[in-house]
């Protein structure tokens, strides 16, 4: 049965099921781009531009810097940046020294910096003078060397970069470095190092190009070990997928952050792969980014669902032009339809949802983009990825149309964990990745996500996936956003809960999405207790935090209940 692989059937005849990957190293891509359009733009940032010769120029030179400060090959050099420049030209200089990557997010508390700073063994951290002092202060507790210094400014137009000190003044941020040998300014070292091209011998099937943290949405955070072969792999299936792409033609808008691994790939690799020139969006604010759309025109937007609903939902839409945007997949999060619905409205291009996750470099399936996209499903798998639904329990297949755990294999699957090899044997078996997310196939193919395994409600003995009730909540006209978790309930073991942001101006009342819900679902769906808020916590892209909704409320009980009993 598995070998019967029904999605082929359903690809467009421009993507090809099985693919040719180069056996090169990462760095591959920014090589062959500057050679062939060493004259296009590369970067875009707050109206600074960077060609791709510059790019490549920039890479070696960083590469040249910390080889001569002693990095060398298999060493992790983390990379603490929002979206600026550096990111792009520490990301790829690493590589070229052949080095190992830790992409860090910059929001981490210091507890969390030090976990993978000891984790990854990082002796080596390229961060943000306004970042310093987090880091100085877990310096000590960490293998932690040498610190690379940059600024925001560093690679700003001329008089943006004048003006920059001044609006950090303002700002209140006036980062105050101690400079020394082991605490360098980024431009200093880029500078001093000769452009010359490093050439690092690369296994490209075993060397680690990257240590990519997993969000720790489950406990502690994991090192996922990423070669040069998944990430390659990964950015070519891109490519295939979103055919009509042209090399050296597209515009990519980088507001997904490029430290987690979809906007690692998804613009940032994809994005020099064929040479477009990459927007990069340092933070995502909805103002700004209806702005640069408009001003800048980019064709490719890869996001999550939030961004999207920020954008249709803000009052001076009218006033802006996107009709630029050809292709976006949405990933990180379920699509509402009606999003989907309205920003294809609004732009004319496509708005499709995919699927991934860090273990697989991140993409396995997405919609096809001008083909036969299905509503509320991720997709069909990507070329040479395969992709079945098991049993939790057995372990075994299930037929067409049961709900199980998703199960994938392909050549962007990580290797494992890293030094966990527990916790790698208990996801990774005969290649194959068990995602830890419940779904089913349709029988053209088309895979159905309907929740973590672990997010799936048990009331009085029915499954209820929180999906399918946002879902519902999200189509009441008032809903911007909704979240489901189970709260403990003493007679149906557990009760629905449902967190729900109501848009600007709009009114919705607890009795009124009762009744809404009550037309759409099944009795033991409904949720039972509301809560509004202004807003959801969320991750870096967008993701809904349950668990943090689950830690406030079952806080909230521990206080009621304390009430009742003093």
């Amino acid at each position: 049965m598995s070998n019967a692989k029904p999605w082929i059937a359903s690809y467009p005849p421009e993507t090809a099921p099985s693919l040719e990957y180069p056996r090169v190293s990462l760095t591959h891509f920014l090589e062959q781009s500057a050679a062939t359009y060493p004259d296009n733009n590369a970067i875009y940032f707050m109206g600074k531009r960077i060609t791709y010769r510059e790019l490549l120029d920039l890479s070696y030179q960083f590469a040249n810097g910390l080889i001569k400060r002693g990095v060398k090959k298999g060493d992790r050099v983390a990379i603490m940046l929002p979206n600026v420049p550096q990111t792009v030209i520490c990301y790829y200089g690493a590589l070229f020294a052949g080095a190992t990557v830790v992409m860090t997010n910059p929001l981490y508390t210091e507890r969390e910096l030090i976990h993978q700073l000891n984790d990854s063994g990082a002796e080596t951290i390229i961060t943000l003078d306004l970042l310093y002092k987090r880091v100085t202060s877990v310096r000590s507790s960490t293998p932690l060397k040498r610190l690379i210094i940059t600024s925001i400014g560093d690679y700003l137009p001329f008089f943006k970069r004048m003006l920059y000190p001044l609006v950090q003044k303002k700002d209140g941020h006036n980062p105050q470095v101690t400079y020394g040998s082991d605490v360098e300014p980024f431009l200093s070292i880029v500078k001093e190092s000769a452009n010359s091209p490093v050439k690092i011998e690369v296994d490209p099937e075993h060397d680690i190009a990257l240590l990519q943290y997993t969000g720790g949405t489950t406990g502690v955070a994991k090192g996922v070990m990423l070669t040069h072969a998944n990430l390659i792999a990964n950015a070519v299936q891109c490519k295939a997928v979103l055919y009509k792409l042209k090399m050296g033609r597209d515009r990519i808008l980088g507001a997904l952050p490029l430290f987690h691994v979809y906007g690692m790939t998804t613009v940032m690799n994809k994005g020099i792969s064929i040479a477009a020139e990459i927007i990069l969006v340092p933070k995502f604010d909805v103002k700004q980014m209806l702005e640069l759309i408009s001003k800048t025109k980019p064709t490719l937007f890869p996001g999550a669902p939030t961004m999207y609903i920020g954008l249709i939902n803000h009052p001076d839409l009218q006033k802006y032009d996107l009709s630029s945007i050809e292709a976006c997949v949405s990933g990180s999060a379920p699509l509402p339809v009606e999003v989907k619905n309205r920003f294809e409205e609004l732009t004319g291009g496509k708005l499709v949802e995919g699927y991934g996750l860090t273990e697989a470099s991140p993409v396995t399936h997405s919609n096809p983009i001008w083909g036969r996209s299905i509503t509320g499903s991720i997709g069909l798998p990507w070329p040479d990825t395969d992709s079945r639904v098991l049993d939790p329990s057995t372990g075994e297949e299930l037929p067409t149309g049961q709900i199980g755990e998703l199960a994938v294999k392909g050549p962007q699957v990580m290797v494992g964990y890293w030094n966990r090899p527990e916790d790698t044997a208990a996801v990774l078996k005969d290649g194959w990745l068990l995602t830890g997310d419940m779904g089913y196939m349709d029988e053209d193919g088309y895979f159905y996500i309907v929740d973590r395994k672990k997010d799936m409600i048990i009331a009085g003995g029915f499954n209820i996936y929180p999906r399918e009730v946002e879902e519902v909540l999200f189509e009441h006209p008032a809903v911007q956003e909704a979240a489901v978790i189970g709260v403990p309930d003493p007679y149906r073991g557990e009760t629905v809960k449902a967190f729900v942001v109501l848009k600007q101006g709009m009114e919705a009342s607890e009795e009124e999405l009762e009744k809404h819900c009550r037309e759409k679902l099944a009795a033991y769906k409904i949720p039972r207790l509301y809560e509004f808020r202004s807003e959801l916590p969320k991750t870096m892209v967008g993701k809904v935090l349950r668990r943090q909704l689950q830690e406030e409320d079952k806080k909230q009980r521990e206080a009621q209940e304390q009430i009742k009993t003093s």
